[in-house]
């Protein structure tokens, strides 16, 4: 393409009505200059441009309504009502989390306390029964005993103790 008929980018095209009002920082200006003074093409970009900013300021201005003003600063406070009352919303909800983050805690914390307790303090009925199981495994052999005179007679046997005249005197009933 010809350097005359370069079109603009639409990078430049989109600062162009910033180049027209004199408002685009030296370095971009001086780009868009450059392109507008060595191309047709690009000329006649801004010059259409201008021409529709030229058309445009000839339309009527519509005037705004005198309470224009009045309503405007009336929808602010309104916005600002409404958003204090969703921050004070915002801010119970985010207590009424933090209460029951604090319950939900303390009845974990009370559930382990409970299972340590019931663990480690309370008696466990099983262990007794480990510890004394050669009692449990004889406990029918040792009620038909019934009592200790019994079990003096069967120490008095020969064939369960010593013979009755060697055992010591205090041991021996008379």
């Amino acid at each position: 393409m010809a350097q005359d008929q370069q079109r603009l980018t639409p990078a430049e095209r989109a600062n162009l009505v910033a180049y027209l009002d004199g408002e685009l920082p030296e370095g971009e200006a001086r780009v868009i200059a450059t392109k507008l003074s060595q191309s047709a093409t690009a000329r006649r970009e801004a010059e259409q441009l201008e021409r529709t900013w030229d058309l445009l300021a000839h339309l009527p201005r519509p005037d705004p309504p005198q309470d224009l003003t009045e309503r405007t600063l009336t929808e602010v406070r309104k916005l600002h009502t409404e958003g204090e009352k969703f921050e004070s919303a915002l801010t119970n909800l985010g207590g009424r989390f933090l209460r029951l983050a604090g319950w939900a805690t303390a009845i974990l914390v009370s559930f382990g306390i409970g299972s340590a307790i019931t663990l480690y303090v309370w008696p466990n009925p099983t262990v007794r029964l480990v510890r004394d199981l050669s009692i449990a495994e004889h406990l029918d052999e040792y009620r038909d005993v019934g009592d200790f005179t019994f079990l003096k007679r069967l120490a008095d046997l020969k064939e369960f103790g010593e013979e009755p005249d060697d055992r010591p005197a205090k041991g021996r009933q008379e």
